[in-house]
């Protein structure tokens, strides 16, 4: 047994209140060391009359280390623990201090839970669970209404450049709902609207106006409301990290200098505010000039900041808001938002852009998700670059899952691309079948999907600006059949508990293979994903119960012969197979 690599902390995703009621536990050790884990559990104050054992299953794995779970329902809402290892017959009892070969005497050295507080646990919005997302990119998703288009509007489907306008506005989504609700959206994610000199509006002017190229607050109150009427969110971006060089505070600081009462209001190292050898004397995103940093410890840019996200939620009636460079702005501010915010409204999504792992602020006081871009990287490196075989790509999703409590992962904002990255069609170049693998893992896995607009009708480009190009209205160049197969995904998932909440167990992703086959469980829904990554038909064999399965796909019947259900599959084949009662 290789102590060494047993961890354990009372904290994060470790051990945390899954709910009012319910408290996770978890355990790491050395890869198929272990045979059984046992929490030993009770409450400190009646630990003789409430000391138990609490088998612990193995939940996920990666490269190096298993990860074991349980859970408890403490009477008291209070918890100390320690947990039993066993190897085979080797028995190794792990206390808050050390390890020992026999059972501790008493429980004052164990870990403890002190006590399960309502208001400390990490409720993300359930209706997250449940959703499948739209990202739109505005100006160039329509142009409903050629009023408003900048001066120099080229015309729809020309070559994007980073600082070229096609006149796509909030009319244009509106005049498009349809057409997302017949492939079966429930959420839109916009990138910002508000007032910009950029396409990308990512360096905002005014945040309490709509771009006027977009339309106004009475456009997005309008385009709320009739998504709403249509069971579709609406999130906004929300840029908080940094402002624009056109901001009203920022234009006062370049004009008088130490002189402005705004200079407080940014992250200044000298003055005058210039460019030196490419870096400006104030801290910016990244060393854009254009893009000044918010000093968001400042009372009167929290004060407006704060006033600017309660009001979109109370007076348009947004449901969440999405955090441009999250991770770059101070804790204590997200902290502060997050109460602004959930006091609009309790059922609000706070996601936040952080590119790789996120414990930190998905502690419940800050964010209730990350966009997901370790799944993201998982995803296309097996089914695009095969740069991993099926065991190193089910090991990534096992880290990812290992890293963060179950609500958080349950709601984590799952994508295959976006405006910033490559469309992933071009990076499969162009093959089909390995985006419809891609899509199918993103829509059978825990978290909620999100489509980068026109991947559902084969848009393809590269990196930013060519993965922004004007969304395709002309149906004869659309791939309606790629169409037809998001539309049924989107149906197979809200039509199963088990995809958006079961459990997830890999059944094969074998060393050097490109075969994978998962199981979603939750209660008496149980469905089975076979996925053929590769050019050659494979044949699964997987153990299953005695019973009848049925190919979600095509309808066909399955029988387990001797608890072996045996698919063959074509060259990136696949299937989704239920448990049929």
């Amino acid at each position: 047994m290789l102590l060494e690599a047993v961890y354990h902390r009372p904290r994060l995703n470790w051990s945390y209140a899954y709910d009012v009621n319910t408290i996770h536990l978890r355990l790491r050790a050395k890869k198929g060391d272990l045979t059984e884990v046992f929490a030993w559990a009770g409450d400190k104050y009646a630990w003789d009359t409430t000391k138990e054992l609490i088998p612990m299953t193995l939940f996920t794995s990666d490269a190096m280390f298993d990860y074991w779970e349980c859970s408890s329902v403490p009477m008291h809402r209070r918890l100390k623990y320690g947990f039993l290892l066993q190897k085979e017959h080797e028995r190794i009892w792990m206390t808050e201090s050390d390890f020992q070969t026999t059972r501790p005497e008493n429980p004052n050295r164990l870990f403890e839970f002190p006590y399960l507080n309502r208001v400390d646990v990490f409720t993300p919005p359930a209706w997250v669970k449940d959703t499948v997302f739209y990202q739109i990119f505005p100006e160039r998703f329509a142009n409903g209404d050629p009023s408003l288009s900048p001066e120099g509007v080229l015309p729809w489907g020309g070559a994007p450049q980073r600082d070229n306008f096609f006149g796509g506005d909030l009319q244009g989504v509106i005049d498009h709902l349809d057409y997302l609700s017949e492939l079966g959206i429930s959420g839109i994610y916009f990138t910002p609207v508000f007032t910009a000199t950029t396409n990308h509006k990512y360096d905002t002017e005014d945040y309490m106006k709509i771009d006027p190229h977009f339309g106004d607050a009475a456009t997005l109150k309008r385009l709320v409301d009739a998504c709403h009427e249509r069971g579709i969110r609406v999130l906004l971006d929300a840029v908080f990290n940094h402002s624009g060089r056109t901001f009203a505070p920022f234009v006062d600081v370049l004009e008088k200098g130490e002189d402005s009462a705004y200079k407080d209001w940014f992250h200044i190292r000298q003055f005058p505010l210039e460019v030196v050898n490419g870096i400006p004397t104030y801290d910016t995103f990244a060393f854009e000039p254009l893009m000044p940093k918010l000093n968001t410890e400042n009372p009167e840019v929290k004060e407006y900041l704060l006033r600017v996200a309660e009001y979109w939620i109370k007076e348009i009636g947004i449901d969440g808001w999405r955090l441009d460079v999250a991770n770059e702005v101070d804790h204590e501010f997200w902290r502060e938002f997050r109460k602004v915010v959930k006091r609009a409204n309790p059922e609000a999504y706070i996601l936040g852009e952080i590119w790789h792992e996120s414990a930190p602020w998905l502690e419940g006081d800050k964010f209730d998700a990350v966009m997901n871009y370790p799944f993201t990287d998982a995803v296309t490196d097996f089914f695009v670059n095969a740069s991993l075989d099926a065991e190193g790509f089910a090991n990534a999703i096992g880290k990812q899952l290992s890293r963060y409590p179950l609500q958080a992962s349950e709601v984590a904002f799952n994508l295959l691309d976006s405006h910033d990255t490559p469309r992933l069609l071009t990076l499969a170049g162009g093959d089909k079948n390995k985006l419809k693998l891609a899509a199918l893992f993103q829509f059978t896995f825990m978290g909620t999907p999100c489509i980068y607009y026109g991947d559902e009708i084969g848009m393809d480009g590269e990196g930013d600006p060519d993965c922004r190009k004007c969304m395709e209205w002309d149906t004869e160049k659309q791939d309606r059949e790629l169409f037809s197969y998001f539309r049924r995904l989107i149906d197979i998932r809200s039509s199963h508990p088990a995809l958006r909440t079961g459990s997830i167990h890999f059944l094969e992703a074998a060393r050097q293979g490109s075969k994978l086959a998962y199981e979603r469980r939750l209660g008496d829904d149980v469905l089975i994903i076979l996925l053929n990554n590769e050019e050659t038909a494979q044949t699964f064999r997987i153990d299953v119960d005695e019973r009848n399965w049925e190919n979600v796909f095509t309808g066909d019947t399955l029988r387990a012969e001797r608890s072996k259900l045996t698919v063959k599959l074509p060259a990136y084949g696949y299937a989704v197979i239920k448990a049929v009662l």
